[in-house]
């Protein structure tokens, strides 16, 4: 059973990938969808709470660095 820092991880990075797959959609820009799609599903592959909130923080902070 997964802990409930993993399950708030899972919530709040998936939440995050929508709004920027949305965001991206919308304005037609491809980096967001990309980034979005990634941050929706990478919690499927990664073992450690850790590395969630590692992975995930990494890929928020790319949304604000590679905008157009």
């Amino acid at each position: 059973m997964p802990s409930p820092a993993s399950i708030f991880a899972w919530i709040l990075f998936g939440a995050i990938g929508m709004a920027a797959f949305v965001y991206g959609k919308k304005s037609g820009s491809l980096k967001p969808i990309v980034i979005g799609l990634v941050l929706m599903t990478y919690s499927y592959f990664t073992p450690t709470t850790f590395l969630l909130y590692l992975v995930g923080s990494a890929l928020t902070a790319c949304l604000f660095i590679f905008r157009d």
